[in-house]
């Protein structure tokens, strides 16, 4: 078996693809301020474009309040415009190096398009979990051709992938499911 497919390895990127999915989550806002609702936004920062964090302090004061302490004066409007230009709908409030961002309430329409932007979040990790099955699978036909595995251990294997294909794709729909819960909820 030294030359089969290594099912560590497409374990390994597939709860990859999870983990990459539960990140995209956190980022969507729900009714609750979160620091990761930031997560996605990066700043033009010297030269180049880096994540929000890596330019200041980010912190939950109260329940529907961001506070964004920057590090440098000189980020200040690059960093109010990148989160004004972000697909989260918010509107920072600058006070010197500090910004406070109010969540709005949610409505229904922004809960609706929420769920959508999770719901396209979980299909890119199902994609990126079937390439990963697709690769293993291609894999094994080309090790059993090369005469490496056997055509018992190449089935086997196989279903072993298929599996880790299955559960991957259960633990995203459940993902889903808990934050479609959570956007909803009133």
């Amino acid at each position: 078996m030294s030359g089969s497919v290594d099912l560590n390895d497409i374990k390994r990127r597939m709860e990859g693809a999870v983990n990459a999915f539960k990140s995209d989550i956190a980022s969507l806002r729900t009714g609750r301020a979160s620091a990761n609702v930031l997560d996605p936004i990066t700043v033009e920062a010297y030269g180049s474009r880096v994540p929000l964090n890596q330019v200041a302090n980010i912190t939950v004061p109260e329940p529907r309040m961001l506070g964004v302490s920057i590090w440098d004066k000189s980020m200040v409007r690059a960093v109010e415009s990148a989160i004004r230009e972000s697909h989260l709908g918010l509107n920072p409030i600058v006070d010197g190096q500090n910004l406070r961002i109010p969540l709005p309430e949610l409505n229904e329409e922004r809960r609706k398009s929420l769920v959508k932007v999770a719901h396209d979040y979980a299909e890119k990790a199902k994609v990126a979990a079937r390439h990963v099955r697709r690769d293993g699978m291609e894999g094994l036909k080309k090790a059993e051709k090369d005469g490496v595995i056997g055509q018992d251990d190449s089935r086997s294997q196989s279903e072993k992938v298929q599996k880790m294909t299955d559960d991957t794709i259960s633990e995203v729909d459940r993902l889903l499911a808990d934050k479609e819960k959570e956007i909803m909820q009133v």
